[in-house]
């Protein structure tokens, strides 16, 4: 039995998916065809329904509950994990509606969290989020809101932060940070849910079980090389609530869908 399966190059999503996808535990003879993208790429993709279980935003995931399923285990959740917003400069907060400003990706929560602190802020320009960090020390952009590693390399440019749109959620909401979720087709036997939602659990055990070693397959593929650097990003984006959401993670995730709604005028989606 095989399955099509995308997750980011990024630290935190192959370190959960290493023994999974390179079978450092039981399968249980099912098999994955892995697709590392970019997740704003994999977003897109979910929408389209391309893949049988895919990494995704949690600010896509209003637009496609009607074709997937939320797994328990996998995702990225948390307090103070949040995009931050960064300059060249220091710029006014109450100046950001008229900046020009580099968001990675439209149906990325890092947008949905910058649209929640920001709703008449019109001029943006989404990109890959590797891309933003430059796109601010150039000039090309007067701001940028950046995610993953970058949380953690912008200062090296010279950058500043202007504000942690993280923190601005917590402190509106009183939730967590729901980043990004694991889903899988809703026209698939749910009973395979069950099983790939363990096998992700049991991959991400493993990996715990192992640190403070990190599996070459991280290093692989990880943009940023410096081993400090995917440590920290590891650290802040896997969690608890990466082995299960449980309740509060639960909470957190109908909260962003009520944001969601809020914020583009429309219907509050259901798990």
């Amino acid at each position: 039995m095989r399955f099509s399966l995308g997750f980011s190059p990024c630290p935190n999503d192959t370190f959960i998916f290493d023994a999974l996808v390179n079978k450092k535990i039981d399968t249980a003879g099912i098999e994955f065809d892995v697709f590392p993208e970019d997740v704003e790429t994999l977003n897109q993709w979910a929408l389209q329904g391309r893949l049988d279980i895919s990494k995704i935003s949690y600010g896509v995931l209003p637009l496609v509950l009607d074709r997937y399923r939320l797994l328990d285990a996998g995702g990225a959740l948390g307090k103070g994990v949040g995009p931050l917003l960064i300059s060249r400069t220091p710029i006014a907060l109450t100046a950001i509606d008229e900046c020009t400003v580099a968001i990675p990706g439209r149906q990325t929560t890092a947008h949905l969290l910058f649209s929640l602190a920001y709703p008449r802020a019109m001029h943006k320009e989404f990109m890959v989020f590797s891309a933003i960090e430059e796109a601010v020390a150039s000039g090309a952009v007067d701001c940028g809101v950046i995610i993953h590693e970058n949380r953690f390399t912008y200062h090296q440019k010279g950058l500043v932060r202007l504000m942690d749109l993280g923190e601005y959620w917590e402190e509106t909401t009183g939730a967590p940070i729901p980043l990004g979720g694991i889903v899988f087709r809703r026209d698939l036997d749910p009973g395979l849910a069950n099983k790939i939602n363990v096998l992700i659990r049991e991959s991400l055990e493993y990996a715990f079980a192992r640190l403070p070693q990190l599996p070459d397959f991280v290093r692989d593929h990880a943009q940023e090389m410096d081993e400090t650097v995917m440590r920290q990003h590891i650290d802040l984006y896997v969690n608890d609530y990466s082995l299960s959401l449980g309740e509060a993670g639960g909470r957190a995730v109908q909260t962003l869908l009520q944001t969601y709604a809020r914020v583009h005028g429309g219907e509050t989606a259901l798990l």
